[in-house]
């Protein structure tokens, strides 16, 4: 039994209220709080080769996203707009009695986590994003960059009615290389909404014509911020790091990670660990 496996023994899992939408998360781990987001399709399960060694240092809780495995699924697309994923990560650092956290997002719960640094300022200690640009970074490629454009037409087809009818769990699952990993992926899929899955892409994601956000009404992050970005990401285009540094009033770190994809923690799952260690302990 490998030490991802044997996560699943090692874990509490635990719920949080949100005015009636119950998050669920797993915790390990003692110290200062650490808050980890996963992105699409995925569940808390997405930092598997992170969370053991980050909870030598840190309490780290591991969020289901509301629509996920065992988090409850409101029905509607607006239930999935971007306050609401803001305030499910408020409503769990309070249940857990917690004034700040070190916060982790990848994809979609990069996006959550951009979020919740501009208007929560005061919840964000540190922040870590993998594979997300920064939302005027990706504004912007999408507004001028045809590569861009061409490679967000999974996005376009995600925000078509009826587009989660064509999801099924085996289909989710194809990414995934870790042989051991994906039963616990198939569960999660279909303890999960493909509807709600999608209403990320209909309530947050921008629409045609493509229009680049205005800076200067932009929220600039307080607090110090790492980038990890895998390179061969064919979704999210490395030119939407450039400029990253404009929206931001800390210091910024940022590393490339040739050869790894969309999902850099598990593709460089050691150099990305490692990464986040050397960083948070600077």
């Amino acid at each position: 039994m490998t030490e991802s496996t044997l996560l699943f023994d090692q874990v509490e899992d635990g719920y949080a209220d949100n005015g009636g939408v119950k998050i669920h998360y797993v915790t390990i781990g003692s110290g200062p709080l650490l808050v980890m987001i996963h992105g699409f399709p995925e569940f808390w399960y997405s930092w598997r080769n992170q969370m053991p060694a980050l909870a030598e240092q840190f309490r780290v809780v591991a969020v289901d996203l509301r629509g996920y495995n065992l988090s409850d699924k409101p029905i509607g697309v607006e239930q999935y707009s971007m306050r609401h994923l803001v305030s499910d990560i408020v409503a769990v650092i309070e249940h857990l009695g917690e004034k700040e956290a070190v916060i982790v997002g990848h994809d979609w719960g990069g996006m959550v986590s951009w979020a919740l640094a501009m208007f929560r300022p005061d919840l964000v200690e540190r922040l870590i994003i993998c594979n997300l640009p920064h939302p005027n970074g990706l504004g912007r490629e999408l507004a001028h960059n045809p590569a861009q454009q061409k490679n967000s037409q999974y996005a376009r087809n995600f925000q078509q009615e009826g587009s989660h009818d064509k999801l099924t769990a085996e289909g989710l699952a194809e990414w995934i290389s870790d042989g051991e990993a994906k039963p616990h992926y198939l569960a999660a899929y279909e303890r999960s909404d493909f509807e709600a899955m999608l209403n990320y892409y209909k309530a947050n994601y921008p629409r045609e014509p493509y229009i680049e956000p205005d800076p200067t009404t932009t929220t600039k992050v307080q607090c110090p911020v790492l980038m990890i970005h895998g390179l061969e990401d064919w979704a999210l285009l490395p030119g939407a790091l450039n400029n990253t540094w404009e929206w931001l009033e800390k210091d910024l770190t940022l590393i490339t990670v040739p050869g790894a994809g969309h999902f850099v923690q598990q593709d460089a799952a050691e150099f990305v660990t490692k990464s986040m260690l050397m960083w948070l302990n600077r």
